[in-house]
């Protein structure tokens, strides 16, 4: 019975990963060299957002998940004048250790001049406490919270010019969840705590992804290194900005002077 009990009973954890490293450098034997070049910028920037592809099958989050999360970075950048249009890009079209070969095609088919690669690593470790000598009984599978679980889960969104293959800037947001269970519901349950691992961590890494945003605006501003050119037909933000609310407000000041006087 006690050989019986032991091999229902997961392994000491599950990981999960997709590397960017891995992704874009599957080949390096040493760290790429760095070339200088000018990163040109044209606001309003058109982005694509991907999960890194995983190694082996049935690596990391299902596509639906996946989507889910990713929705919710593409909004928190939707909301910036300088950003275009914002395309999420679905993990089929992303090549495990594609390079940047890969990723230019994946940014030709969807047209974004920016991609934002979420890549993750999340390790399950699974313990057993006395309780777990209850297991003898059925009943006691059921009923005994004698399994706990503990997921360790890391997201990070590194952000590249894709024309020049630059990191611009990332951000990372990690996540911890610890739990118990019953033998018989230890699956269930710790599938959802990865679930939430993810999502945890995606709401850590959206605020200090708006902030390493504002940052790099900032920085660009003064960097020889970046050329900024706005599209055809797009005015910019920033000072324009401030100009086109003095004259809203100017303009609001005349006609409420006007209707009093009449």
């Amino acid at each position: 019975m006690l050989t019986s009990c032991a091999s229902w009973r997961n392994g000491q954890g599950v990981k999960q990963a997709g590397s960017m490293v891995d992704y874009l450098y599957p080949d390096a034997k040493t760290p790429p060299a760095m070339t200088p070049s000018v990163v040109q910028l044209k606001p309003p920037v058109r982005v694509g957002i991907a999960f890194v592809p995983g190694k082996g099958w049935g690596n990391g989050l299902p596509e639906a998940a996946q989507m889910k999360l990713l929705q919710r970075v593409r909004d928190s950048f939707s909301q910036h004048p300088y950003i275009g249009k914002i395309e999420i890009i679905p993990t089929q079209y992303m090549r495990p250790n594609g390079g940047f070969t890969n990723l230019e095609q994946v940014a030709r088919m969807f047209d974004v001049e920016v991609v934002t690669l979420l890549s993750y690593d999340q390790v399950q470790f699974n313990d057993s406490d006395a309780l777990s000598m209850l297991y003898w009984t059925i009943v006691g599978a059921y009923v005994i919270q004698g399994d706990r679980y503990d997921v360790q889960t890391m997201v990070d969104a590194s952000v590249f010019d894709v024309k020049s293959h630059k990191l611009l800037f990332r951000a990372p947001g990690t996540s911890q969840i610890k739990g118990s269970a019953t033998m018989a519901g230890l699956s269930e349950k710790t599938r959802d705590a990865r679930t939430k691992g993810y999502e945890a961590a995606v709401d850590e890494l959206i605020p200090r992804l708006q902030s390493e945003l504002d940052s790099f605006r900032e920085r660009i501003k003064n960097d020889s290194n970046y050329k900024i050119e706005n599209k055809q037909g797009y005015k910019g933000g920033g000072a324009m900005g401030w100009i086109s609310l003095a004259l809203v407000a100017m303009l609001a000041g005349v006609a409420y002077a006007v209707r009093r006087r009449a």
